[in-house]
């Protein structure tokens, strides 16, 4: 495992880096961080959320950008307004000391206070597509001097409808610029994309082995599906500070999973599609502010959330995919630090956790059946 100091990062960075917890890079950092410091060339980076992309990109653009520039000199393009908000302020906790000026802008926020903070002067600008596009198109926001262009989560624009403004959004840039392109799959557009849009430039993806985060304990238990939310139960209770996330299948699932734990006592709250973005941002606020320990989500609410210091990563239901896996319990052992991610498995499932051990180099951890019998009870739960 490389460090951060192999790198090339400054010391004022690495000082950030160890003040923020930051012990190792991740796989993609070790790729990117140093492709982009020292190279010239565009890259095309493929990583799942939660291993670490935002510093991957974040950090060498912001040690390349020189202060008191008075154009736009980076442009980042993500998905959701929650994403934008959340790059930015990683962005803004990186920097340290230099004086770089960082803002996101995106859909429903005021337009009045993001023209005030354009005209102020801004070096970066964190944005959702249909956002920046209306920018360009008052003229509030100009892009042909940038340095950089970031598409982060490009899949999930696919995905959500925004490519065609993104494409839009990279001809007005101008040919100067270095692009970085990240995605956690890398279907026909995106490398279409690439292709007609950047310029030469290196592909560098993490192997599928790679994309489990290392510090994440994977533990899976063989349960009766009518025992999985006392199965849960005993594992937040006999867990010192739990503080994870809560994977279930379905919008149904998750309310009444939440339902349950608010009943018995626990600080718990549901996110799932249904949620009207408001209420959404609330929740979010009082999970990262601790307010509420247990989040229980979909996989669809849950993409995008970059929460720090998780503990536990919880699979009540299955997901769908090995994939979709990965992506679940990346949020946890991350930036150097210890996770557990515990998946529930019942006998209908068995034969998909099996493909999962098989599509993974690192397989699953497995806890003794007699510490599951006294962790959730005295059945026999094989």
């Amino acid at each position: 495992m490389e460090s951060f100091e192999s790198l090339g990062l400054s010391e004022s960075t690495l000082k950030v880096l160890k003040e923020k917890g930051y012990e190792e890079p991740t796989p993609i950092q070790q790729k990117t961080i140093p492709a982009i410091l020292s190279g010239t060339k565009d890259i095309v980076g493929q990583a799942q959320t939660g291993t670490g992309k935002t510093a991957a990109f974040g950090l060498p653009v912001l040690e390349l950008l020189p202060e008191k520039s008075k154009n736009v000199q980076a442009l980042v393009l993500t998905p959701t307004r929650e994403l934008a908000i959340q790059v930015a302020e990683e962005l803004n906790s990186l920097k340290g000391k230099k004086r770089l000026s960082i803002v996101p802008i995106y859909g429903r926020q005021s337009m009045e206070l993001q023209l005030r903070s354009l005209k102020k002067g801004i070096d970066i600008v964190v944005g959702t597509p249909g956002r920046v596009l209306d920018h360009l198109k008052r003229g509030t926001l100009k892009i042909g001097k940038i340095s950089f262009l970031v598409l982060d989560e490009a899949d999930e624009m696919l995905n959500m409808g925004f490519i065609d403004d993104v494409r839009e959004i990279m001809e007005n840039t101008g040919h100067e610029k270095r692009t970085l392109l990240f995605s956690a799959t890398m279907p026909f557009e995106i490398m279409q994309i690439a292709k007609n849009y950047m310029r030469d430039f290196d592909v560098q993806k993490v192997n599928a082995g790679q994309l489990t985060v290392s510090q994440t304990d994977q533990i899976y238990f063989e349960v009766f599906a009518a025992d999985k939310f006392e199965a849960l139960c005993r594992i937040i209770d006999i867990e010192k500070d739990f503080y994870g996330l809560v994977f279930c299948r379905t919008k149904i699932d998750v309310d009444a999973v939440a339902s349950h734990l608010i009943e018995r006592g626990y600080d718990a709250d549901a996110l799932h599609g249904d949620i009207s973005q408001s209420l959404r941002e609330k929740i979010l606020a009082k999970f990262k502010k601790r307010q509420i320990n247990i989040l229980i989500a979909t996989d669809v609410a849950a993409r995008g959330l970059d929460i720090h210091n998780l503990s536990h990563v919880i699979n009540y239901s299955l997901p769908q995919d090995p994939e979709s896996y990965v992506h679940r319990i990346g949020r946890t052992g991350r930036a150097g630090k210890g996770g557990i991610a515990i998946t529930f498995i019942t006998r209908k499932n068995t034969g998909n956790c099996n493909l999962y051990k098989k599509r993974q180099r690192r397989t699953f951890a497995r806890k003794n059946f007699q510490r599951s019998r006294i962790l959730y009870g005295q059945k026999n739960l094989k």
